[in-house]
């Protein structure tokens, strides 16, 4: 570690570079497994990220995956041979993750699925005394994260939720530093995403559903639809039925490195504009154009994105800077670096070159999962702490679809005499499916 970088780490009181990063909270949960057993694990939504949060489980010695269920046969088949080859055992395999709820030899599961899909899984595996890793954004509304928190804290189970940033050591350095005021008053936390989002996704006619897909249990909750690819696999993020476009997906990575300089406190305004401005033919709900302001008292944290790009702030084409009177503090999954403010031809923060990161935040994160499955702790991203950089988000997308600037009220948790922004908060679930009551 160089001098200039073990300074600012004395200064602020860090983490020493390089230790072990422990769980924030440290609340004993009911224990069920022994340090010392194998965990059993069952992946439901083998696609995507779901195929990737399981193959980090199992470099873990004494993970097991047991079981995995997918709704496309398809990708299912493939994706247990993939893990056949790699671990020697073949898991029992579902298109009902209802099955894997009822299977008690099951100790933990994945839920990689698109969003819409993240709630029933979540509620139903804490209660049936499973713990969980979900995926992020927590869910696709307000009201479902809430109430999968509560499933989770009645049935005491551990959920972690794959905000892999909790886990990594120079976002830990990073933020000892700006709570240490070394950069001054912060008067704005921006954030930004700059990625192909809506770029290739043209308008393509309904098509019949593909053989092996059994389209209404992926449909699930959500309103009933025909089948088109460009709300299918890799697409479904731009419809507001399944997903919340790049500031749900990308956005609630940053916002959460916002929200935990601020402590996870909730905005009291909330402002967004934005549209589809540059892909008006393609297949795209959500905007590919946004910002979002999130007032505070005494300062501002923004959301901006522009789909379909590449060149962002500072340089980078995601990112969070900190800004502050004395100095700019930029960090993403590369590495942080401080820029320095100068006044009367001074510097008023010593400027700190790139700190580059180990880029093992997603291999530590499932690794404090799993240990704390066994030790019964509350996880480094919580589900409370998912659930509060999700509804961020969310709030953000409820003023830009409702055109309005919006209040929230920490009291009743529900945005202050706008019944159309609060009931964007509840989705209308289609039978035979139920919203869940604890």
């Amino acid at each position: 570690m160089n001098s200039t970088r073990r300074n600012f780490l004395k200064k602020s009181g860090s983490l020493v570079a390089g230790a072990v990063v422990t769980p924030l909270v440290s609340t004993k949960l009911g224990a069920t497994i022994a340090p010392s057993d194998t965990v059993r694990i069952a992946l439901i939504g083998c696609n995507g990220m779901g195929h990737y949060d399981l193959k980090d489980h199992l470099k873990i010695p004494g993970v097991d995956c047991v079981a995995m269920c997918d709704v496309d046969e398809n990708i299912l088949n493939e994706r247990a041979a993939d893990i056949t080859k790699l671990t020697g055992k073949a898991p029992k395999l579902y298109k009902d993750y209802r099955k894997i709820m009822d299977d008690k030899s099951i100790d933990a599961v994945i839920v990689g699925t698109p969003d819409h899909w993240h709630c029933l899984p979540t509620v139903h595996a804490c209660e049936a005394g499973k713990d969980v890793y979900v995926e992020k954004p927590l869910a696709n509304s307000i009201a479902e994260c809430q109430v999968m928190l509560g499933a989770a804290r009645r049935y005491n189970r551990v959920v972690q939720v794959g905000q892999q940033q909790r886990s990594g050591q120079h976002w830990h350095d990073a933020l000892a530093v700006v709570k240490s005021q070394q950069l001054g008053k912060i008067r704005k936390i921006k954030t930004w995403g700059f990625f192909e989002y809506g770029k290739t996704s043209p308008r393509v006619p309904d098509s019949p559903v593909p053989a092996g897909v059994d389209f209404e249990m992926w449909l699930g909750p959500a309103p009933s639809r025909t089948f088109n690819t460009g709300r299918f696999h890799g697409n479904w993020r731009f419809s507001w039925d399944y997903g919340g476009g790049l500031l749900t997906d990308w956005g609630v990575h940053l916002l959460d490195i916002a929200l935990w300089a601020v402590d996870g406190d909730m905005p009291k305004s909330i402002l967004s504009a934005g549209g589809i401005y540059a892909y008006k033919d393609n297949a795209i709900e959500t905007a590919d154009t946004q910002t979002v302001i999130y007032e505070y008292d005494d300062l501002l944290i923004e959301w901006e994105h522009a789909g379909g790009l590449n060149k962002g702030y500072y340089g980078r084409n995601y990112g969070v800077a900190f800004i502050g009177n004395n100095g700019t503090l930029v960090i993403n999954r590369e590495g942080w670096e401080i820029m320095g403010e100068i006044e009367s031809g001074k510097p008023k923060i010593e400027a700190l070159p790139l700190q580059a990161a180990d880029k093992k935040d997603h291999e530590k994160h499932v690794s404090n999962f799993i240990a704390c499955v066994k030790s019964r702790q509350h996880p480094i991203c919580d589900v409370e702490i998912g659930r509060n950089s999700a509804m961020l988000a969310h709030m953000g997308n409820i003023a830009y679809r409702t055109g309005d600037k919006l209040y929230w009220d920490k009291t009743q948790q529900q945005f202050k005499d706008n019944p159309n922004a609060n009931g964007l908060m509840l989705p209308s679930y289609r039978n035979p499916w139920e919203f869940p009551v604890l």
